[in-house]
């Protein structure tokens, strides 16, 4: 179920234990802050807060549902990444109070998160981008498709994809994954419409968000970025330490006078309700 980039995203399956583990730290401490800038916005616009009743598709390791969680909105995530929803129910749930909203998380899908006996979602989000690698809008739809089921009508729901490659600086460092793995492609401007067509949704108006890549060095990029999934094909189809040098020297351009890396971006968001 799990779809590349950003939020939370599979290794390879034939890393070991101790490399995921890695992997899954680097997420959470270095690359998984990058879209805060996306939830905000979204959240702000939508006036998210008490009443809300948020289901998050492929949640990862839970940032944008605590961030909704902190605002007073009952939040359920899904995901089918065990390692990354074990991350996010210690962050979620040991954090919760016991007068405050619910907060659900549950290794599965959108049917799974549907309670017959309480209240349908009004919100559904899929901050998960997409728009650089190919395909990988195909495991949003029948995700959207469940999500839909369990959404009361009229509910807003939240497509993320990356913007512009010309407004996107790490779209550069992404080709290397096209080279390597032919599994890079272009964004193309309908793509955040065309996932919401095929689950019958309406447009309801979008928006653009800067969120720039910023690391304290060289390394710390290399290994934010690997921890994304975006390169994953590229470490199947070569190895790791070719993808990890190669990513490094494509940074060079973005590396400043002080050792740190910056590389600035821009991604987009739709927002769609249910009919």
């Amino acid at each position: 179920m799990t779809r590349t980039l950003v939020p939370h995203h599979s290794a390879p399956a034939s890393a070991p234990s101790a490399d995921r583990r890695a992997r899954d730290r680097d997420w959470v401490e270095i690359q998984e802050r990058m879209l805060v800038p996306l939830y905000e916005a979204v959240y702000e616009r939508l006036e998210v807060g008490p009443g809300v009743r948020l289901l998050g598709l492929d949640c990862g390791s839970g940032l944008a549902l605590l961030m909704a969680a902190t605002r007073g909105a009952a939040v359920t995530g899904v995901d089918g990444d065990q390692p990354r929803l074990a991350l996010a129910r210690t962050r979620l749930l040991e954090e919760s109070d016991s007068g405050g909203a619910a907060r659900r998380l549950l290794n599965g899908g959108p049917a799974q998160a549907a309670d017959p006996a309480g209240p349908a979602f009004n919100l559904v989000t899929a901050f998960s981008p997409i728009g650089c690698a190919a395909g990988d809008a195909d495991g949003l739809r029948p995700e959207l498709a469940e999500a839909v089921t369990a959404a009361e009508r009229g509910s807003a729901v939240v497509l993320a994809g990356w913007g512009p490659p010309e407004r996107c600086a790490t779209s550069g460092v992404l080709r290397i994954a096209a080279r390597l793995a032919e599994d890079w492609r272009p964004t193309r401007r309908d793509d955040l419409e065309e996932v919401a067509a095929h689950a019958g949704l309406k447009p309801d108006g979008s928006g653009r968000v800067a969120c720039p890549f910023g690391y304290a060095d060289r390394d710390s990029a290399v290994r934010g970025l690997l921890s994304t999934g975006l390169f994953d094909a590229a470490i199947r189809a070569t190895d790791t330490a070719q993808v990890e040098k190669e990513v490094a020297e494509a940074l060079h351009p973005h590396v400043r006078r002080d050792g740190t890396v910056w590389m600035p971006n821009v991604f987009r968001y739709l927002i769609a309700r249910v009919p």
